[in-house]
């Protein structure tokens, strides 16, 4: 996935209310980007840290920028939540995920199960489907060599009902997959954090002991584009 524009180099003030960042450029002036992630942004919201912002495809849009990336040591971590599904997609249909390849046609936003909306549906002639949930990574607490990076960052109560709803998949004969894309490059696994939600963790391995299965991958991120990268170990 390739960005519209070159981004913005900058450093962190501060995140809040959510979805708003106010960010120092390198011209020294200072603007409040869009933040598209709502989630807790643990361990990857550090004033004073080098940020990289996208400009607005819209002109009349209010917040003019939107913060994508940020920098923890050498790494560089996409935090835009907006873009998993669009770069999952893209590895699948360029062959770059071999367990998900020749599934059949790839369809995303798909309503399904009890009023929700599959990421990722794939389907092949003969009616066998393939239910793919994507999860954006980006927590990595310990930074120590060998650690790995930890999903979720918050309590999530819509990620356990996702789980029940892939396990309803199986049920019905389908292939379900657990997809964790974990936007930076500085760990070789991913595992759960338990501590911080231990029901979505019980909610996985409910999921797994029904079938459905997990994939792990990392990605390769610059300024000028994120690209899916190879699969990673899945610590449970």
């Amino acid at each position: 996935m390739k960005f519209h524009a070159p981004l913005l180099k900058g450093t962190l003030i501060k995140r809040y209310k959510r979805f708003m960042a106010d960010v120092t450029l390198e011209t020294g002036d200072v603007v409040t980007a869009h933040c598209a992630n709502s989630g807790s942004m643990l361990s990857v919201n550090e004033p004073g840290a080098e940020v990289w912002l996208s400009p607005a495809q819209n002109p009349e849009r209010k917040l003019k920028f939107t913060w994508e990336m940020i920098r923890i040591k050498r790494a560089l971590v996409g935090i835009n939540t907006q873009h998993p599904n669009k770069l999952v997609a893209e590895a699948i249909e360029a062959g770059k995920v071999p367990e998900l390849a020749g599934l059949g046609a790839l369809r995303c936003e798909v309503k399904y199960g009890k009023n929700s909306r599959i990421d990722i549906l794939l389907e092949s002639d003969d009616g066998a489907r393939c239910y793919v949930e994507v999860k954006n990574v980006t927590m990595r607490r310990d930074l120590t060599k060998g650690q790995p990076a930890e999903f979720p960052d918050g309590v999530t109560a819509r990620g356990a009902k996702h789980l029940v709803e892939l396990s309803d998949m199986v049920k019905e004969g389908h292939r379900a997959v657990m997809f964790y894309l974990m936007q930076r490059s500085d760990a070789d696994a991913v595992t759960i954090a338990r501590d911080i939600d231990p029901a979505y963790g019980e909610a996985l391995d409910k999921a797994r002991a029904q079938g459905v299965e997990v994939l792990a991958y990392g990605c390769k991120l610059t300024p000028k584009d994120i690209r899916v990268a190879g699969r990673l170990d899945f610590l449970g």
